[in-house]
């Protein structure tokens, strides 16, 4: 329900019945990740491939209620918005545990794309074009009304051509709301807008206020990263990079980029964060940019790559990454299909 001032306001989230699946047509294959929120596993469903994100049920009773609107949430919030460039959910579960299904993105994550190429970098067509993926994917939720909080490398996911990166992982998104307190130091350090950082614990009672504008931070620096393909704020740790942008106003160097990319950069990581534009301007001023290169000389292949022995910076990786975590897998495709013929996957329901 959108307010006066245009800001949504927050209800309770609550599953509607048409979001839920039957867990008997679910059948499970291989673990494919594990972060601190849920397991996600390669499975099928109708016999479609789908990635298969199982919730921990938490330790306590609290902990299990959290859980609970937490999934609760990403699943409205899933089911409520579709694009392109948005992970496409099939389904939920919420017995015998919380599961949440979705098309499975068999390309790698964005950051090990990235990674894999170093020292190399992208071509500015692609890497731009890329850009726009991630800032329409931003500009449908928006639109929403609803803030990701968590926009990083390792929640963008490559489709299997490697052509196309879709946003993943709801499970940090909010809508954007005056009355409701939002949790500070949410989302990952390095890509954090310097509004959410604080030195201080709030007193009870007291909100903590900000707004859209936090995820155009995090897309600058996710930009930044897909041009120079390096790691941002190089030599610092995660918190040192958080405290190096809140508290001194320091952004990594756009001097050695074209004079449009480096305006939209810096454009996008200002202070103030209603000096910065919105991903409507921001898709104008991509697709701008576009319009002044060259046409490529050549269609470049899409990028097969093996995760084997690739060594990352130590990050905090959301779930939705774990979607993309193939490295005991080799050959995906070849090789689910190859165990689904051997019976590979098992039905969700015996499982659990």
């Amino acid at each position: 329900m959108e307010s006066g001032n245009g800001f949504f306001a927050l209800e309770e989230p609550r599953l509607d019945p048409k979001w839920l699946i039957d867990p008997k047509l679910l059948f499970v294959g291989p673990k494919i990740g594990e972060g601190a929120h849920a397991k996600v596993y390669e499975g099928k469903y109708k016999n479609q491939n789908v990635a298969i994100k199982v919730m921990h049920k938490g330790d306590s009773s609290e902990e299990l209620a959290k859980r609970e609107a937490r999934f609760a949430r990403e699943v409205t919030l899933l089911a409520r918005v579709q694009h392109k460039n948005l992970v496409k959910f099939i389904g939920a579960c919420k017995e015998p545990v919380m599961v949440v299904v979705t098309e499975l993105l068999l390309g790698g994550s964005l950051r090990k794309y990235l990674v894999n190429m170093r020292p190399g970098s992208l071509e500015p067509r692609v890497a731009v074009g890329f850009a726009l993926d991630i800032a329409r994917a931003m500009e449908c939720l928006h639109s929403h009304g609803i803030i990701h909080r968590d926009l990083k490398p390792e929640n963008l996911l490559l489709t299997a051509d490697q052509r196309t990166v879709k946003l993943v992982d709801l499970g940090l998104a909010r809508e954007e709301t005056l009355t409701e307190m939002m949790t500070a130091e949410t989302g990952t350090y390095r890509w954090m807008a310097p509004e959410l950082c604080s030195t201080v614990t709030l007193r009870h009672g007291e909100k903590k206020h900000y707004n859209h504008k936090v995820d155009v931070y995090s897309f600058s620096i996710v930009l930044w990263e897909l041009l120079h393909n390096r790691l941002p704020f190089e030599g610092m740790s995660n918190l040192q990079a958080a405290y190096a942008a809140a508290f001194k106003n320091i952004r990594p160097s756009a001097d050695d980029l074209p004079k449009e990319l480096a305006f939209i950069l810096t454009s996008c990581w200002k202070e103030d964060p209603n000096s910065r534009p919105n991903f409507s301007q921001i898709v104008q001023m991509l697709l701008h940019y576009v319009s002044t290169l060259s046409p490529p000389e050549h269609v470049v292949p899409s990028r097969v790559f093996s995760s084997e022995n690739m060594v990352l910076p130590p990050e905090s990786p959301g779930t939705s990454s774990l979607m993309a975590a193939r490295d005991e897998m080799g050959d995906t495709t070849a090789a689910a299909m190859e165990n689904n013929q051997r019976g590979f996957f098992f039905c969700f329901s015996q499982c659990y």
